[in-house]
């Protein structure tokens, strides 16, 4: 990928990533947001095409059988999650730079797959109590799924150490200054080099 870099955001449900994701999209404007396929039920609010593509399971597992997919993971039973080549390829093909809203394993599949080229931020939670506290406040999930929700991002807090940065979302307005300065800090990278 010579055009565009890859700024990949991850967090345990209910960390406030999408919130940061939202903030640096209204803020950077060569930042595009990648779109990833997902096999869950929309929620109110959200847009098919604009916050993921959904699709049924069978339709994901027919992508994954063609190789579409730069990472892509079942995160419950026929619960997918994916992100497709074409999304990066039509976001870089024109020079901007890809940012990902994305579960903790995509997060670290990503970095894999393009080691140069990005910058991978976990989003911590003040503590996995407080993490359980917003996702009841959302209100959109049954006390089953919470209680799965909770236990999974038990071990995803501990893979945050495979990040290239984490900031801690204790306090939004500080959280947002730090998301900006790394994320500006990153792009602006190469272009200094070059004028040095």
């Amino acid at each position: 990928m010579d055009k565009g870099k890859l700024i990949i955001v991850s967090a345990p449900s209910g960390a406030g990533k999408t919130t940061l994701v939202r903030y640096l999209l209204e803020s950077i404007d060569e930042l595009e947001f990648s779109v990833s396929c997902a096999t869950r039920k929309p929620r109110p609010n959200e847009k098919n095409g604009v916050d993921y593509y959904f699709i049924t399971a069978d339709e994901f597992r027919k992508k994954i059988e063609n190789s579409e997919f730069a990472e892509w993971e079942e995160v419950y039973t026929d619960s997918y999650y994916g992100t497709l080549k074409s999304e990066i390829e039509r976001i870089t093909s024109k020079g901007n730079s890809v940012i990902f809203d994305i579960d903790v394993i995509g997060g670290i599949n990503l970095k894999k797959l393009y080691p140069n080229n990005s910058l991978s931020i976990f989003i911590m939670p003040p503590s996995i109590e407080e993490l359980e506290n917003r996702l009841r406040d959302r209100k959109t999930e049954s006390e089953e799924k919470l209680k799965q929700r909770v236990e999974k991002a038990a071990g995803e807090l501990r893979m945050s150490s495979e990040f290239d940065c984490i900031i801690l979302n204790d306090r939004l307005k500080e959280s947002k200054i730090d998301i900006m300065k790394t994320v500006r800090n990153f792009l602006e990278a190469d272009d200094q080099e070059s004028n040095a």
